[in-house]
Formats: C-alpha cells, sequence, structure tokens
C-alpha cells in the first residue's frame, strides 16, 4: 500500500516569503541533512527569476511528513503564462496563499488566486512574516477576504484556515502572537484540509501533460499528474489530442518522481501522483498520455495560440560582434529551435528576409524574457516592433482580442478610460472593489495594447494592477494611433560629445550620454516634433586663440532617458530595431542609410 499523497500549488507575490518558506519546509522535513549547503530561494533557480521576482517556470518538488508524502508545486503569477497557471493548478487538490503581514494581497497573488478559485480549490491562508514590526495581521486578513469576496468565492472557500508564520525562522501557528516553534501547524493543515487526490488505482493508466522539458539524454520529458492506473517503466503507451486522434505510441523508457529538488528515477507511479516521463518524441502539453487501450482524451485547457510575433534577425550594425560571441544566423535558428521544443507557448519559423526569424508568444513579456536570456548567453539580436498575428475568417480580416481587467484608484479611472478607449478598447464593465478603487474590464485588440503598459504606471503613479488575458478573435479595428513622436538620428560614426549633446537638447529628449558610441542610422532621441530628424551628436566647437577647450567643463547635460529591454521594444516603430547585445540595448533605423531609408517610405506609401 503506497503512503498518503497530498497535492499543493503554492502563491505569493514577489518578496513575500514563498521560497523561503518552501526552504524550510525542506529543512524541517528531513529533505535537506542539517549540514547540507543549499542555495537560498533554491525553487527560483533561474537568473531572471531572481532578478525580476517572478516565477517564469513552474516547479514541483515533494517534501514527506509523518508518512504522507506533499507534492508542492509552484506557479508563475504573471498573466502572460496564464494557461499553464490554469493547467499546473489542475495537478493539485488545494492552495497555500501566503501573505505578507505589512504588505497584504498584492496584484501577483490576485491573478493566480483567481484561477484557483474558480477551479473549486480551498485554500490556506498564511499570514507570513508575523515578526515584522509594522505587521498589521488582521487587517491584511480582512484584505484576503475582501480579495476572495470579489473574486466570486464561495462560502465554503470563504471559511478558510489562517495560519501565522514566520518562514525565514521557520515557525507557524494559530496564534498570531507566537514569535517560536516549528511548521508542524502548517504540514497539519496541509494533511488535515488538502483532500487526497481521490483518483483510482484499479483503471487503466491516464496522464495529462502539463509542463514539457528537453532533457540531453532522455529527450523529451513531459510532467503532469496521474489521473487514473499505474505506470511501470517500459510500459507501453501512447499520445491523444485533444480530438482522441493517437500522435504517437512508444514506452514509457524512464518514470521520475520528486523528491525534494530533484527528479529521482522510480520503477512505478499510480493515480494521484505528479511524475515526468520520457520516452515519446512527439507529444506536448496538453496531450493525454495513457494506456494503448484507452481512447478518449482527458479534458485539458487548451494552449493559448500565439497573438503577438517579433523578427529576430543577425546583428547588421556597424558595432556587431564586439561585445557577443554568438551572431551568426546558424547559431540564432538553433537556440531558437531549442527553445520551442520545450517552450510550448512560442513558434518559431523561418522569414522571408535573409538571416531572419519569426519568433511568436502569447506576450510581451513572455518575448522579452527570451531574449533577455539569449544576450546573457552571448548572442546579439536585431529585434523588429511586435506585431500582431491576424486571421482571415469567412472574408474577413480578424485580430486577437484580449480581456483586460484594470484594478486603478478611483482618481485614475477617468484618464484609464480615456486611453483605453483611444486604444479601439471596449468598456464592459466598471464597479467600485472598496477603498477607494475602481475595477474596469475592458475588450481591447492586442495591438493597442502593444507600449501601454508603461504609459499606464505613468498614469496611475505606479498604483494601478493591469491583467490581460486573451479572449477571442475579433473584427479587425482599423488604424490606432502610434507614437506621436519622431526620433533624432545619428548622421555620423564616432563617440558622441558634450558639446554637440547641449545643442541638440533643445530637439527634444536624449537617450544616450558623452562618449556613446554611435553610428549612422541610430536613434539617439525623441523630437520633440511629431517627424524624424537627422543631427550629428559628434559635432565639436572650432577652438581658437579666444575659445579655450576648458570653457566645456560649464555644460550641464540632462541625465538621458534610459530605456529597459521591455520599454525599447514597445517604444520602436514599424521601421526601427532594437540592437541586444550582451552590454547594450541600442535602437536604430531597420535601414541604416538615409537614401535606402526614403526608398523604402516611398515604397510603403505606394503599397
Amino acid at each position: 500500500m503506497s503512503s498518503p499523497l497530498r497535492n499543493v500549488a503554492i502563491i505569493a507575490h514577489v518578496d513575500h516569503g514563498k521560497t523561503t518558506l518552501v526552504d524550510q519546509l525542506f529543512r524541517q522535513s528531513g529533505t535537506f541533512r542539517e549540514n547540507q549547503r543549499v542555495e537560498e530561494r533554491a525553487m527560483d533557480s533561474g537568473d531572471l527569476e531572481k532578478e525580476r521576482g517572478i516565477t517564469i517556470l513552474a516547479k514541483c518538488t515533494s517534501v514527506e511528513w509523518n508518512g504522507t508524502r506533499i507534492n508542492i508545486v509552484d506557479t508563475p503569477g504573471h498573466a502572460d503564462f496564464g494557461a499553464e497557471v490554469e493547467r499546473i493548478l489542475s495537478m493539485v487538490d488545494g492552495v497555500i496563499l501566503l501573505v505578507d503581514s505589512a504588505e497584504g494581497a498584492m496584484p501577483q497573488t490576485k491573478f493566480v488566486t483567481g484561477k484557483a478559485l474558480s477551479l473549486g480549490l480551498k485554500p490556506i491562508v498564511v499570514v507570513n512574516k508575523i515578526d515584522r514590526p509594522d505587521g498589521r495581521p488582521q487587517e491584511v486578513l480582512d484584505e484576503v477576504f475582501d480579495l476572495f469576496v470579489s473574486l466570486d468565492a464561495n462560502d465554503e472557500q470563504l471559511d478558510f484556515p489562517v495560519l501565522y508564520a514566520s518562514g525565514r525562522d521557520g515557525y507557524a501557528s494559530d496564534d498570531q502572537e507566537a514569535r517560536e516553534g516549528n511548521l508542524e501547524p502548517l504540514f497539519q493543515k496541509i494533511v488535515d484540509h488538502v483532500p487526497e487526490p481521490g483518483l483510482d488505482p484499479s483503471g487503466k493508466f491516464t496522464f495529462l501533460a502539463t509542463l514539457l522539458d528537453r532533457d540531453n539524454f532522455m529527450g523529451r520529458i513531459l510532467t503532469g499528474r496521474v489521473q487514473s492506473g499505474t505506470l511501470s517503466v517500459n510500459d507501453p503507451i501512447h499520445a491523444l489530442d485533444a480530438d482522441g486522434k493517437v500522435i504517437e505510441a512508444g514506452r514509457a523508457t524512464k518514470v521520475l518522481a520528486f523528491r525534494g529538488l530533484e527528479r529521482v528515477p522510480v520503477e512505478s507511479a499510480q493515480a494521484g501522483d505528479i511524475i515526468a516521463l520520457a520516452g515519446l518524441e512527439k507529444a506536448t502539453v496538453s496531450n493525454t498520455i495513457a494506456d494503448p487501450a484507452v481512447s478518449e482524451p482527458i479534458a485539458a485547457q487548451p494552449i493559448d495560440p500565439p497573438t503577438l510575433a517579433m523578427r529576430f534577425s543577425v546583428n547588421d550594425s556597424p558595432l556587431a560582434g564586439r561585445e557577443g560571441d554568438k551572431v551568426t544566423s546558424r547559431m540564432i535558428r538553433d537556440r531558437l529551435m531549442r527553445e520551442s521544443e520545450s517552450n510550448v507557448a512560442i513558434r518559431v519559423t523561418e522569414s522571408d528576409e535573409k538571416d531572419s526569424f519569426e519568433v511568436a508568444g502569447r506576450g510581451e513579456l513572455q518575448l522579452g524574457v527570451l531574449i533577455e536570456t539569449m544576450r546573457r548567453e552571448g548572442f546579439e539580436l536585431g529585434i523588429s516592433r511586435p506585431r500582431v498575428l491576424f486571421r482571415e475568417e469567412g472574408g474577413q480580416r480578424t485580430e486577437p482580442y484580449e480581456t483586460v481587467v484594470i484594478d486603478v484608484d478611483d482618481e485614475f479611472s477617468g484618464t484609464v478610460v480615456e486611453k483605453m478607449q483611444r486604444r479601439k478598447a471596449e468598456l464592459t464593465e466598471m464597479r467600485p472593489s472598496g477603498q477607494g478603487k475602481t475595477r474596469i474590464t475592458f475588450s481591447a485588440p492586442s495591438r493597442g495594447l502593444i507600449g501601454y503598459h508603461g504609459e499606464f504606471l505613468s498614469d496611475t503613479r505606479g498604483t494601478g494592477i493591469m491583467n490581460r488575458l486573451f479572449e477571442k478573435y475579433g473584427p479587425h479595428k482599423g488604424p490606432i494611433e502610434g507614437r506621436q513622436n519622431g526620433v533624432l538620428i545619428s548622421m555620423e560614426n564616432g563617440e558622441a560629445v558634450a558639446y554637440a549633446l547641449n545643442a541638440l537638447e533643445e530637439r527634444g529628449e536624449l537617450f544616450i550620454k558623452p562618449q556613446t558610441k554611435l553610428y549612422q542610422g541610430m536613434i539617439i532621441g525623441e523630437n520633440a516634433k511629431p517627424d524624424d530628424l537627422e543631427v550629428n551628436p559628434l559635432k565639436s566647437k572650432q577652438l581658437t586663440n579666444f575659445r579655450a577647450s576648458g570653457k566645456d567643463e560649464g555644460i550641464r547635460l540632462t541625465p538621458p532617458r534610459v530605456m529597459t529591454l521591455e520599454q525599447a521594444i514597445a517604444y520602436i516603430d514599424d521601421d526601427e530595431m532594437v540592437e541586444v547585445t550582451p552590454q547594450s540595448i541600442r535602437l536604430r533605423k531597420a535601414h541604416l542609410d538615409p537614401h535606402e531609408r526614403k526608398r523604402a517610405k516611398r515604397a510603403s506609401q505606394a503599397a
């Protein structure tokens, strides 16, 4: 008889102590030895995850407590990974919602908590960092209750158990005044409150693939929960798509279970177990892996279609190859193909243009994470402006729409509604959500949302929260206004001079500082007027006996506007590109030569 099992997902906002708490669960369950050196925040293993404080890849782990195996699944909190969140939550039977005793319920928790409640999962609320001097546990608990009400939780979900904890010091208690102890109360709550999977181990084997990974030795690895039956190594299996069509047949060459942070080979797995499975070459996320006698697929959350595409091309600027060591189209192609094998939401195709590839995905954040990862690996790339993927349906041109849910302070709601309507969004619901906030829901074309997030944060002074989810393909909305201002373009190659930049400041806002390396066609600032303007940022003062060079020390330049990768991608226009290298992010025109630019502009106007 196998040991009792609990499958639980853990949800928390950035810095609310989720990963520290999981580290302590490992230690107190005996998963780590007393003297074992373990990296802090072991679950967020990627550099980008650590820096941005977001979980990008879902991860599974497990601990054993008093004979009960507890599988813990970490969830991404961002809407670009929305479909993945729903699939992950289908593997578990309960959720732990972790909130900071001072900060309370925050945006990143809201999105995932809404998904969990809509799937009928019952939460355990843990108020963490209870020892903070500015903690306000009772108010935070009221906020969580209000959040659940606003997310339409049912009576059973609203009757949630509560614990007060300090993940750093490794204790949890029913008493908010407790300042010592261990995590036994949390283990006990999971065992008492999260139901057993309750699946049938005696039926035919079925398994729903939820996550996809690739291993150099084992090949394609599918992770998910066994829904029925038992699987042993070398058992025959086949993969079914959503319509029940057989994609491929094979054998389970490896069955891996999660033990702590490791994937450990096991001989067999049964209904309720979360496992990783190797042996198939074509099966992917949302496919049903089953005994060859099974012909009915398990109902699965479909993979959201890509709605956005960017062109990744070889960096052909005059500064190419100076900062990165992976610059050829073959290297870029191999890397993108590897990514598309393990990341189901990304689709890579060869572009019509020389040495470039079309990469389609779910949103700007998702593609931005891929570009940032590649630049850290030493790649140099030219990236085009994101464009929306249109479809033809019944002779009509259609485009992707998203449901946009915005939580904003009452005073900013008018500005947000006006800006969204200018971007062709339709207001579908507007209601007060308490504490001086309004919840506004729009149906908006994805095209209108490109580059809006930065403007939205400025308009709401950083307090607004925006969640986006793919809704449908709908009728094309016609032209949407883009960037209002032109750009300042360098007409020379060389290094920027303070004297020249000082004279250019009255023309607009600069993106560079003195000594920045420049080339012809590179964008160095934003023009105050709608047209593009070619300028000379290398012009130095003509020196004579009366004009000494020492006078330059008096020049005081306004600090330049420095853009992050996401801001740069959102800023550029259709005839512009972002040059991405391991050390620099530069904006440039797609055609560096001014005569070529004019020819291309005439050709596009004629078309």
